[in-house]
C-alpha cells in the first residue's frame, strides 16, 4: 500500500514540525543552505512570517497519512523562479521528497523552474533529476549549515 502524501496550505500549527526538522544536525549538514542559526525562534517566525504572505511565493506542507513531514516552496529569486523541499530525516528514503515536488511541479505552471543542491547532496540530486531537472551550471557560496563555502549544482526544469 502506498502512503498518502498530500500537499496543502501551511497552518500555524505547522511551524513548531518546521521548526524542530531544521534543527536537525545531520538534515542542516545535508541541506547546507540553512538559516545562519537554526535555533533562532524569532528568525524562524520572521521567515515564516514573509513566506506565508509574499503571494509570489507557493509554499505547502507535506503530509503522510495525515502527519506532517516537511514542506516545498516555489519561489522568486531575481528573475527566475526557484523550488526547494525539506523532509523530516525520519522519513527520508521513501520517496517523499520525489513525490511531493513532482505534485508542486503541476501545481506551479510556469517554466523554467530552477533548484540548487550542494554537489555532494546525492539525495537531493536524485530527487531533481527524478522530477525532470537537468544541470544547467555551478554555483559556490557560503553555506551556514557547513560553516564554509560550498560548491554547488544549478538545475533547471525546462518547459
Amino acid at each position: 500500500m502506498t502512503a498518502d502524501l498530500q500537499l496543502r496550505p501551511v497552518h500555524d500549527d505547522d511551524l513548531p514540525e518546521f521548526y524542530r526538522h531544521q534543527l536537525d544536525p545531520e538534515a542542516i549538514r545535508m541541506a547546507a543552505f540553512t538559516p545562519d542559526d537554526p535555533a533562532d525562534r524569532e528568525g524562524f517566525a520572521a521567515h515564516w512570517k514573509r513566506v506565508r504572505t509574499d503571494p509570489a511565493i507557493v509554499t505547502r506542507t507535506v503530509t503522510v497519512d495525515g502527519q506532517v513531514v516537511g514542506h516545498v516552496h516555489a519561489f522568486p529569486v531575481g528573475e527566475r523562479t526557484e523550488v526547494s523541499y525539506w523532509i523530516d530525516r525520519r522519513h527520508w528514503g521513501r520517496g517523499y521528497a520525489t513525490r511531493a515536488l513532482a505534485t508542486l511541479l503541476r501545481e506551479v505552471p510556469q517554466r523554467p523552474l530552477h533548484a540548487r543542491a550542494a554537489k555532494d547532496n546525492a539525495a537531493s540530486l536524485a530527487v531533481l533529476r527524478k522530477c525532470g531537472f537537468v544541470i544547467c551550471g555551478e554555483d559556490r557560496g557560503y553555506a551556514a549549515g557547513r560553516g564554509q563555502d560550498v560548491e554547488e549544482y544549478v538545475l533547471e526544469l525546462a518547459g
